[in-house]
């Protein structure tokens, strides 16, 4: 890896500041100054200081951020804005968010470079329950909660959804909690009770709660805690 990567990787400051900080001498590599910044270096053998302060390797990312709604969940767009626009880091395409939401939806997203801990969020296998807020064009009826804990046939699909817990909180108002990710699935099961979600916000995902400092659009890394609470 180049050395001027290397450092704007783990300190966040542009490629551009890291040759002006080489110029003046405040970086070494391996004891000696250095001032070349295409030299390669080999993270976690080769030693780099700046400002005599050891810089260890680039680490993963954890992120969550308050999704506001018209950003599609994705890192490139061509027609809409993109929620890793709204992350001001660098390699913020090597961004990828762990369960998307459409793009009129809004809520956490939990954005990572760490694929194997994105997998336990994705995957349907470890059953990871995800807190939605759901307002509907007509009342829910109660009947409603004991369908989703049946199972929904949705349209074009065979398969029953799996057991989902729906809390009725007012007559157009209601929580839903599920274990899978099926394409727009909030959605298309209000539609098979013949009802339509009009607005749709997801609260949690596993132990992991939006932050309520957070305002649509900001974002923050999350803590060891928080991370730790995927399990692999």
């Amino acid at each position: 890896m180049r050395l001027d990567k290397y450092l704007s990787q783990a300190t966040g400051i542009s490629r551009k500041e890291i040759h002006r900080i080489m110029h003046r001498g405040d970086v070494s590599l391996n004891g000696s100054e250095a001032h070349n910044p295409a030299v390669h270096i080999e993270p976690g053998v080769d030693e780099v200081c700046l400002n005599d302060e050891p810089i260890g390797a680039p680490g993963p990312r954890y992120l969550m951020l308050y999704k506001p709604e018209g950003y599609v969940s994705a890192s490139d767009d061509p027609s809409h804005p993109t929620i890793n626009s709204l992350v001001d880091l660098p390699r913020n395409d090597e961004l990828h968010c762990c369960g998307r939401l459409d793009i009129d939806a809004t809520g956490l997203i939990l954005l990572t470079d760490d694929g194997k801990w994105s997998h336990r969020i994705t995957s349907p296998r470890h059953k990871l329950a995800k807190r939605y807020r759901v307002e509907t064009a007509d009342p829910i009826d109660e009947s409603a909660v004991q369908a989703f804990q049946d199972g929904l046939k949705l349209h074009g699909e065979h398969k029953l959804t799996k057991p989902a817990e729906l809390h009725i909180l007012a007559p157009r108002e209601a929580t839903v909690y599920l274990t899978e990710g099926r394409y727009h699935q909030v959605k298309r099961m209000f539609a098979a009770l013949g009802n339509k979600v009009t607005a749709l916000h997801r609260e949690q995902i596993g132990s992991i709660s939006l932050d309520p400092e957070l305002a649509p659009g900001e974002y923050r890394f999350l803590t060891d805690e928080e991370i730790a609470s995927i399990k692999p």
